[in-house]
C-alpha cells in the first residue's frame, strides 16, 4: 500500500468515526455535569457550555416598560374592556403597549393587529377576541397553577416571543402526532404495570408504549434535559425515589391539558379557516411552546411580577359575552386520574399571591394561604420551590435572569438542586399526603428493620 493510499484510508476512517459520534449524539466541547438525584445512580444532567452561552442570549427577556406611576382618579375612557377592568388607566395603557411588543411588534402590525383603529371598542377582528381569552388564560395560570409556574408566572412573551403565533410547539391533529393528544383528550400516558404477570387492568400494546415514549421524548427536548431530570430509572413509576421536579412536571402536564381543553380548543369558532389545521382543529400548545428548550422558560426571568394586570383578581373567572369556552368540554381543574401508586400527587390548582414589584398608586392584595392538603387536615399544601405565605424566596437576578445556583455548578443557570438531594436524602413531593406504613419497625428476631433500598 502506497503512502498516499494509507493517508486516504486513515482520513476515511477518521471521517467515519466522526460521523458515528455525530449520529450517536456525542457533541464535542466542554461539558458541565449537575447532580439532580441520589449519588452514584447516574441522576445527573450534562450541559454543553457553549450551547448554554448561546441559550442565555436567545432566552434573554425584553426590558420591562417603566412603571405606570400614580394612577389618576379618572374613569377609563376605553370601551368594551371586559378583562383588564380592575386596573388603573395608566396601567391598562402600559399593559397594552407591552402586549404589542410581545405579540405583534412587526411591520404592519402593532395595535392594528388586534384592533380596528377606526373603532377600538369593536370586536370585528378575531385576534382581539383571541387575545381577550389569552389574557384570561394568563391570569388563570398565574393565580391557579403555582404548583407549576410557582411565583414566576407567565406573560404573553413566554409563548409568543415577538410573533403573533408562538414560534415553537403549536400542533394540530394529524395521523402522525397522535401521541400529542395526551395533552388534550387521551387517557393518561401510563404503560408500566404494577403487578407481576398478565393483567387486564393495565393492558398496554406496543403502539401505546410507543406513544408514551414519544411523549416523554418531546418533554425531554422541550426542557433540554434527560430522563433522569424527572425520573429515577431504577423504578420509573414510583414517586418516592423520583426527584422533586417530577411533581412539578406532573402539574405542568395537567395544566397543559387544562389549557388546551378549556381555553385553546374552544376557540375554533373564532379562528378563520387559514388558522385551523388540516382536520379543521385550532392550534394547541405543548411543553416546548413555553419552555423552548430550557428547563425554565426564559431561565426563570421574573417578567410577570412587573405587570400586575397579568395577575388580576384571584376570583376573576366569570363568563364573558363573547366567551366560547366550556361548551361540551370537561373541566380538568378539580379531578385527576387514578394514580399509579399512593404517592402520586393529586391535581389541585394552588392559589398564590405573586411577589410583584411595587407600583405607585396600586396596593397589592394581602397574601393568600394555599389550600389544605387533601387528606391531611390542617396542613398546608407545599410545592417544591414555592415559599409559604410571608416568606421570601432567595433569588438572585442579573440582567433579568435567575442566577441562583447550586455550589459547583456553572453560572449559566443550571437546575437547582435541593440540599436534601446532595445529601442523598431525597424525599417525595412535599405536597403529597404521607401514607402510614403497615410494616413493623423491627424484624422477627427483634433487630431494627433497615429501610428499603
Amino acid at each position: 500500500m502506497t503512502r498516499g493510499a494509507a493517508r486516504t484510508r486513515r482520513a476515511a476512517t477518521l471521517a467515519a468515526c466522526g460521523a458515528l459520534l455525530g449520529a450517536a449524539g456525542c457533541d464535542l466541547g466542554a461539558k458541565e455535569t449537575v447532580q439532580v438525584g441520589y449519588r452514584g445512580l447516574g441522576q445527573e444532567q450534562v450541559y454543553d457550555k457553549s450551547q448554554l452561552a448561546a441559550s442565555l442570549v436567545s432566552q434573554a427577556p425584553p426590558a420591562s416598560l417603566p412603571p405606570a406611576g400614580r394612577a389618576p382618579n379618572i374613569a377609563n375612557p376605553w370601551k368594551n374592556v371586559q378583562v383588564l377592568n380592575d386596573i388603573s388607566v395608566t396601567e391598562f395603557n402600559r399593559t397594552m403597549l407591552a402586549m404589542t411588543q410581545w405579540v405583534s411588534p412587526g411591520k404592519n402590525q402593532g395595535c392594528a393587529y388586534c384592533h380596528n383603529v377606526a373603532n377600538f371598542a369593536s370586536d370585528s377582528l378575531y385576534p382581539k377576541v383571541v387575545a381577550r381569552r389569552m389574557l384570561q388564560m394568563t391570569r388563570y395560570v398565574n393565580n391557579q397553577y403555582a404548583s407549576h409556574v410557582q411565583k414566576t408566572g407567565v406573560t404573553c412573551y413566554t409563548c409568543h416571543r415577538g410573533y403573533p403565533v408562538p414560534p415553537a410547539g403549536v400542533w394540530y391533529f394529524t395521523d402522525e402526532n397522535q401521541y400529542l393528544r395526551h395533552y388534550l383528550d387521551r387517557n393518561d400516558a401510563r404503560v408500566q404495570s404494577t403487578t407481576v404477570g398478565p393483567t387486564p387492568v393495565n393492558r398496554s400494546s406496543i403502539k401505546q408504549t410507543e406513544y408514551t415514549y414519544a411523549l416523554m421524548i418531546t418533554q425531554s427536548r422541550a426542557l433540554g434535559v434527560n430522563c433522569t431530570y424527572c425520573h429515577n430509572s431504577r423504578s420509573w413509576s414510583t414517586w418516592q425515589n423520583a426527584p422533586p421536579t417530577r411533581a412539578i412536571a406532573h402539574y405542568g402536564t395537567r395544566m397543559t391539558r387544562d389549557l388546551n381543553t378549556n381555553y385553546l380548543n374552544p376557540l375554533k369558532p373564532v379562528y378563520p379557516d387559514y388558522r385551523l389545521g388540516a382536520l379543521g382543529d385550532p392550534p394547541k400548545l405543548q411543553c416546548i411552546t413555553c419552555h423552548q428548550g430550557v428547563y425554565k422558560p426564559l431561565y426563570g426571568a421574573q417578567m410577570a411580577r412587573e405587570y400586575p394586570a397579568l395577575w388580576g383578581r384571584t376570583q376573576w373567572d366569570v363568563r364573558l359575552p363573547t366567551d366560547t369556552s366550556n361548551a361540551g368540554y370537561f373541566d380538568h381543574r378539580d379531578v385527576d386520574s387514578i394514580p399509579t401508586d399512593v404517592h402520586s400527587p393529586r391535581l389541585g390548582p394552588q392559589v398564590v399571591t405573586p411577589e410583584r414589584a411595587p407600583v405607585a398608586g396600586i396596593s397589592p392584595p394581602a397574601p393568600v394561604d394555599s389550600p389544605s392538603t387533601a387528606g391531611v387536615p390542617g396542613q398546608k399544601a407545599e410545592t417544591p420551590g414555592v415559599s409559604r405565605a410571608g416568606e421570601t424566596p432567595v433569588t438572585r437576578q442579573q440582567g433579568g435572569v435567575d442566577t441562583g445556583r447550586t455550589p459547583g455548578s456553572t453560572p449559566a443557570n443550571v437546575p437547582e438542586v435541593a440540599d436534601s438531594v446532595r445529601r442523598g436524602q431525597l424525599r417525595g413531593p412535599s405536597n403529597v399526603p404521607a401514607v402510614p406504613s403497615t410494616t413493623p419497625n423491627t424484624a422477627p428476631n427483634g433487630a431494627p428493620r433497615l429501610p428499603p433500598r
